[in-house]
């Protein structure tokens, strides 16, 4: 059975004391979780509204952290994933579906299929693209009587807030603000800020031969035997040049992974392919061009949701180069999972072993 208290044990034994807003989504979740529970039998019935939870603020507030320790403990069938995932599957599905007057909300039934917890994390909507498809989505699931959880950096009225689209998605926002407990966690701490840094470095500055040694050190230390040649990679079908590639570690520049033209599903393949990735040659001069930074900030996020490695070499500090630029969408949650990434507190795949990775 879920609980309150099931919820704050599994928190504190993480090191975690939950403050008032965190105890609010705790509430809110654990309601939800119980109003599905008694609703198996009439899904469709509006009678156990809120069917969802909405929990939005600034980065590393712990709304993930809530989240997924929630999620782990409810006993029904579930997903978690991240937003970009999400899309790609739906863009995939919408490829290969026959043509019909309602072909999203039969493929959005389809997708929903047996589940009955779906937690989104990281939602946004930035693109104009994405907005009837979310919002067919949405109304499809609540229809149905998924409970949806969603974190988020915004708040539902600041969705999609291009001012020449953002009308377009206002039935959305009313459609979650109606049917989701919303919950603004606005903790003055972020929680991976401030903590110890990993007892071997991660991020390395500037670039010279003992970066160099370090990044050949990390290599070899996890890919014992393998080549260190160069070789010519594949991402979501584009090429891709690499300075050498191990069987849980991939070693590229910066010049072909972000400079170079690629999308989030470039960095879905390779997170998808690899337990870690070797940023090196990083100059971050080149950050200041928009394209180049949000192809940054989409590696970063994927890499941070699946658990990768990520090992980066620059000419300066990274953090230091990504304050006070624009150009990207929530610059801000990189900043803060990049200071958890240097810390003891993140482990990933690469450090546990491989678990959870397709490739092993």
């Amino acid at each position: 059975m879920l609980d309150e208290t099931r919820i704050a044990r599994a928190l504190s034994s993480r090191g975690i004391t939950p403050d008032a807003r965190q105890r609010e989504a705790i509430s809110a979740l654990v309601t939800l979780f119980g109003g599905q529970q008694r609703a198996r039998h009439a899904w469709s019935t509006a009678a156990f509204a809120p069917q969802g939870v909405y929990c939005h603020g600034l980065p590393g507030r712990g709304k993930s952290l809530v989240v997924d320790t929630m999620f782990e403990l409810a006993p029904c069938r579930k997903r978690r994933l991240h937003f970009h995932e999400f899309l790609r599957e739906m863009n995939r599905r919408l490829v290969h579906a026959p043509r019909g007057d309602d072909r999203l909300g039969a493929v959005s039934r389809q997708w929903l299929d047996g589940i009955e917890l779906l937690c989104f994390d990281e939602f946004h909507v930035h693109d104009i693209a994405d907005t009837f498809l979310m919002g067919r989505f949405l109304d499809t699931a609540i229809n149905l009587g998924t409970r949806i959880v969603l974190t988020s950096n915004y708040a539902p009225d600041d969705l999609l807030p291009d001012p020449e689209f953002h009308e377009r998605f206002l039935p959305t926002v009313a459609q979650i603000n109606r049917c989701f407990t919303v919950i603004h966690f606005d903790g003055a701490r972020d929680y991976r800020f401030g903590g110890e840094a990993a007892e071997a470095p991660r991020f390395f500055s500037p670039l010279d031969a003992s970066s160099e040694a370090a990044l050949r050190d990390i290599f070899t230390s996890h890919e014992h035997g393998a080549s260190l040649a160069p070789v010519r990679l594949s991402a979501a079908g584009r090429p891709l040049e690499a300075r050498a590639a191990g069987h849980a570690l991939l070693w590229a520049d910066f010049e072909h992974l972000c400079v170079a033209s690629r999308s989030h599903l470039d960095y879905l393949d390779l997170a998808e392919q690899w337990q870690g990735l070797i940023v090196d040659r990083l100059h971050t001069a080149a950050l200041r061009q928009a394209p180049t930074l949000q192809r940054l900030v989409w590696l970063i996020d994927i890499f941070y949701d699946r658990k990768r490695a990520l090992f980066v070499a620059s000419d300066q500090p990274l953090e230091t180069a990504l304050i006070g630029l624009e150009g990207a969408h929530d610059l801000s949650r990189t900043l803060s999972r990049l200071a958890e990434m240097q810390s003891p507190a993140y482990r990933g795949t690469l450090e546990r072993g491989g678990e959870d990775n397709p490739r092993l």
